[in-house]
């Protein structure tokens, strides 16, 4: 089998086929961080480390690991520059995921068979940066070539999703649409938190000094989302922390932290416990989906954070979290009442994750998340569920990417891991190959559509 060739990750005779069904089936990707602005202007972008690496931090992180010095990442070296250094590490990140998503979106979107490396930068630097000078290269081009269906992006509850309703109404052949993000209002013991009160206060006309008024302001914009086609809600969570807590003490909590006087750790835990079932009990009433994505450790690296600020590559995952006893709560007050979807970025939670899926008929598992977005981590995945839940009520594959041109790539290794993973079940007796067909095609879109976008 050759780099990236007709059979890449399908290691089977059934998968082939199981792909040959599969790979130019629509995107439907419910969980990405899409610049719907950039969509909307459609003005494309002038080079290859514009379109691939500006924005991202997969690729700083590899970069810094083999040396590259930061000015030539996140700093004024110009994009050639940066550019040119990582196609001199570039051989050295491979295995990682990162090295495939690249070379498929040259091969797939740019026609550029070449691999990168420090000899053919120049050459793959100027015919990207004539080929992006094309039509065929703008965004809105791409994500009909892509096939994309409907892509949902990751959005502030301040946000006036003015390109969102820009989008609905010029952009035809694809829905954009936001998904509602309340991370901030949680985060109560962070300083980022008294400034999104206030902001939620002047966006929504509410006195959220007090709680009723930030609560207000809340479904205000739950309510706007909603008018604006929102069909989920997004919970960034370390820790979840569900337990019954009065409102009245919530409020107390609030008016503290909002004064500035500090906070115990059980106060914080039960402000957030109190917000997450607020949530819930909202998207119930919109019979949104429920995405938690749980136990990413934030900035952790604190020289990143201080100089580049979030989301900057200094993030990593943590074990020593308790999730099944800390969501019983959540998870049998909104029994049979809310669809939730489950992500872990540590894989060893994945098992419990499972096992409660698999008590709860509202709850399904989300994709391999971040690190786990490799076909090692998509094919470990697919097999635990097929073996505690249940393949068909997966949520499917989601991007999770920053950057417009690797929903394809990234869409695309996930259909070929699946179909090898299925191909395999099929040649050992595990299932019949019409089976296995009707399996592939919901994972690859159906059951996503079916489980974000069909009404109960």
């Amino acid at each position: 089998m050759a780099f990236l060739d007709e059979n890449y990750l399908v290691e089977n005779e059934t998968g082939k086929r199981l792909y040959q069904q599969v790979k130019d089936l629509p995107i439907v990707d419910a969980h990405n961080h899409g610049d719907v602005e950039e969509i909307v202007k459609n003005d494309g972008w002038t080079d290859i480390w514009e379109v691939e690496a500006a924005t991202d931090h997969y690729v700083w992180e590899l970069m810094r690991k083999r040396g590259v010095p930061e000015e030539k990442i996140t700093g004024k070296a110009s994009n050639k520059e940066k550019w040119l250094a990582l196609a001199r590490i570039f051989p050295e990140i491979a295995g990682n995921p990162t090295y495939e998503w690249i070379h498929l979106d040259l091969k797939r979107r740019f026609g550029i068979e070449q691999n990168i490396n420090e000899h053919t930068a120049e050459m793959i630097w100027e015919k990207t940066r004539v080929s992006l000078g094309s039509e065929e290269m703008k965004p809105q081009r791409l994500l009909k070539d892509m096939n994309v269906k409907i892509m949902c992006t990751t959005d502030d509850p301040t946000s006036t999703l003015e390109f969102h309703q820009q989008a609905a109404s010029e952009i035809e052949g694809v829905s954009i649409l936001p998904t509602w993000r309340p991370d901030k209002a949680m985060n109560i013991e962070q300083k980022a938190w008294h400034d999104f009160v206030v902001d939620m206060g002047k966006r929504y006309n509410e006195d959220t000094a007090v709680f009723s008024g930030f609560i207000k302001a809340l479904q205000k914009s739950h309510d706007f989302f909603n008018e604006n086609g929102c069909k989920a809600s997004d919970h960034g969570i370390f820790e979840p922390i569900t337990y019954q807590v009065k409102q009245e003490d919530a409020a107390n909590i609030h008016q503290k932290a909002f004064q500035g006087e500090e906070l115990t750790v059980g106060e914080i835990k039960d402000y957030k416990a109190f917000l997450l079932c607020k949530f819930g009990e909202m998207n119930k009433e919109t019979d949104w989906v429920t995405q938690l994505h749980i136990g990413a450790v934030r900035d952790y690296r604190d020289s990143l954070f201080e100089e580049l600020g979030p989301d900057s590559g200094g993030d990593l995952s943590n074990q020593h979290i308790e999730i099944v006893n800390n969501l019983n709560y959540f998870m049998n007050k909104f029994d049979q009442e809310l669809k939730i979807v489950l992500y872990s970025l540590d894989p060893t939670h994945w098992s419990n994750l499972a096992t409660l899926s698999r008590a709860f008929s509202n709850v399904s598992l989300g994709a391999a998340w971040w690190y786990n977005d490799s076909p090692y981590g998509m094919e470990e995945q697919l097999k635990l569920i097929s073996t505690i839940d249940l393949l068909a009520n997966f949520a499917g594959m989601v991007t999770d990417s920053r950057k417009l041109i690797s929903y394809g790539s990234r869409t695309e290794m996930f259909r070929r891991v699946m179909s090898s993973t299925l191909g395999k079940m099929v040649e050992k007796g595990q299932m019949p190959y019409n089976v296995a067909a009707e399996l592939a095609v919901g994972l690859s879109y159906k059951q996503q559509e079916e489980l974000f976008f069909s009404s109960n």
